[in-house]
This record gives C-alpha cells, structure tokens and sequence, in this order.
C-alpha cells in the first residue's frame, strides 16, 4: 500500500481544514516546499498535492507553491485542484507532476476525463469527495446529485491511474477511517483506490490492509501526520 502525505495548499501555506471548511484552517508550515522536502526524508515514496484556493475558484490559485513543491523533491507528486481543462492538464504534467487529479470535471465533464486519460495514460486520477452519501464539487462548495459508485463506474476501462475516494463527513477530524465504505468501492470498479478523510491512526492502515475483497492501493495521510498521531515510521511500516 502506497502512503500519501498530503500538502494542502491555501494562500501559499501548507494548512489542513476539517470538512472542507477553509474558516477552519490551521497553517503547519509556511513553505510548501520544505514541508514536501520533509516528508521525503521521512521515506514517503509520494506527495498528494491539493490547491484549495484553485478547487473552489476553478483556476490555478498557488501554482508557484506546486513549482516549488516540484523543483525541491524527486519523488512523484500528484496534484488536484482547480484543474478544468485538457490545456491545465497538460501545463502540470509538463511542469513535472506525476498524476493529475480531477475532481469537478469528473462530475461535469466525464467525456474530457476519458480524453485526458487516453493521452496521458495512468497519469490521470479521480476524485471522488463524497458527503452525507453524495459527491461534492467546486472544491466541496457545492452537491451533485449523484452517488460515489456512479462516478467512478463512468470511468471503468477509461484507462484512468487511480480512484481518490474522500470521506468528507471525516476529513480533517481524526476519527478513522470508514474502511467499509471504502472497501465497498473498491470492490466494485476495478479501478485502483486510494482512501482519504479521516485517517487516525496505525489501525486505520492495518484495517485497510486486513480488509477481505479487493486490496485498497493506496492511503492519503493529513492532519494526524501534522498532529503528530501518527509517526512516519509507524505508517510507513504498517503499509509495507
């Protein structure tokens, strides 16, 4: 299982937010990029970049925080955020990103997924941000009316890299994982997934790890690594 720290992005900060909430960040680090600079001499293998400004404004917002991330580390990145169109696409994994998550358009605009994931192929993720059952967009500001097996099916053999699955009802809030949920998709689209929101502690990756059906590939890390619940070694060595 692959371990995720994650770097969320608001005004040029490293911050974490519960639910969403950008009223509720707290800044852990002022320069983006000595924060990733951290987390790859804490052995992480990979970093889960978000632009919050540029979720709910629809455009690049901290594109100079990413360059950075991205000039201080050689380990993979990937990144979402404010993504929309097949040219954004394009800039990001030209500029060095790994795997390009898309969010909104994934509701929106499936058909520009499928073209994005034909051209870059397992370069493209989706995102996936479900609250009270239904997944959110427009940087978790607004509700589809549609469910979280209904987006991911769209995009079954559409050569998409990975499936980001958030529990928004728990990101932020150290709760633990809902491994069921979860495992549930996973389950149901052959598509690799990567669970997110609300991660808590060790036993959250074992649980996953334990789970019976198809094997969760992956786990994005957040405020219990800034908090300090969880230690990189610990995480690090209950995924391998």
């Amino acid at each position: 299982m692959i371990l995720y720290p994650a770097i969320d992005l608001k005004d040029g900060q490293c911050v974490r937010v519960v639910h969403g909430d950008f009223a509720t960040a707290t800044v852990f680090n002022d320069s983006p990029a000595a924060q990733a600079k951290a987390w790859v001499d804490a052995g992480f293998h990979w970093i889960h970049v978000v632009d919050l400004n540029g979720s709910a404004q629809g455009q690049a917002v901290n594109g100079g925080a990413v360059e950075a991330i991205l000039g201080a580390v050689s380990i993979p990145v990937q990144l979402g955020g404010g993504i929309r169109t097949l040219a954004d696409i394009e800039h990001w994994i030209e500029a060095g990103v790994s795997r390009v998550i898309l969010g909104t358009v994934a509701v929106r605009d499936p058909d520009l997924v499928r073209e994005a994931a034909k051209a870059w192929p397992e370069q493209i993720a989706v995102s996936v941000d479900v609250r009270a059952g239904k997944v959110a967009v427009q940087g978790w500001l607004e509700d589809s009316d549609l469910d979280a097996l209904t987006v991911a099916r769209r995009f079954e053999d559409a050569g998409v890299g990975a499936l980001i699955v958030t529990d928004i009802d728990r990101d932020g809030t150290l709760e633990g994982f809902n491994v069921e949920v979860f495992g549930q998709i996973a389950d149901a689209v052959s598509i690799p997934l990567i669970a997110a929101g609300g991660l808590a502690s060790v036993d959250d990756i074992v649980r996953l790890r334990a789970r019976k059906g198809v094997e969760i590939s992956g786990a994005v890390l957040g405020r219990a690594l800034y908090a300090g619940t969880i230690s990189p070694d610990a995480a690090l060595k209950a995924a391998a």
